[in-house]
């Protein structure tokens, strides 16, 4: 019986969504990850949901005839661990968050994107999600 629950719970990707991707791209900084997609074709008005890129999963923002889905980086997540061989001065400390397994296997280049099609999650991947430099402005030099 469990075997047949983890079989039905795995994430299927479709071989063709419906709608027309794109330009898809990621620029990074020191802080985050920002992954862009545009969708070129999308007679059905379906709205992507959630983007899987790089070990991570975020919520897509549609701003600008893009979807933008933003990753914060761990090193700025980082908090302080109170140290002490005193026995209630680590009490305040919070477990450590695991990095959650994603549903997918990945490449580098690749993403997965979830998007809502008849109240059902459906899951397609984009395989050339290429590294755009991020543009410097002449004041931040």
């Amino acid at each position: 019986m469990v075997s047949f629950y983890n079989c039905s719970s795995a994430k299927m990707l479709q071989n063709e969504p419906l709608f027309e991707i794109g330009e898809a791209y990621y620029q990074a900084s020191n802080s985050d990850i920002h992954v862009y997609i545009s969708i070129k074709s999308n007679p059905n008005n379906i709205l992507l949901d959630s983007v899987y890129f790089k070990g991570k999963q975020a919520k897509l923002e549609h701003e600008n005839n893009l979807f933008v889905g933003r990753f914060k980086s761990s090193i700025i997540q980082k908090q302080d661990i109170i140290m002490s061989n005193e026995p209630y001065a680590e009490y305040g400390n919070k477990t450590p968050k695991l990095p959650e397994k994603l549903p997918f296997e990945l490449k580098e280049s690749e993403c997965v994107v979830s998007y809502i099609d008849d109240n059902s999650i459906k899951y397609f991947k984009i395989k050339n999600v290429v590294q755009k430099e991020l543009l410097t402005s002449p004041d931040s030099q």
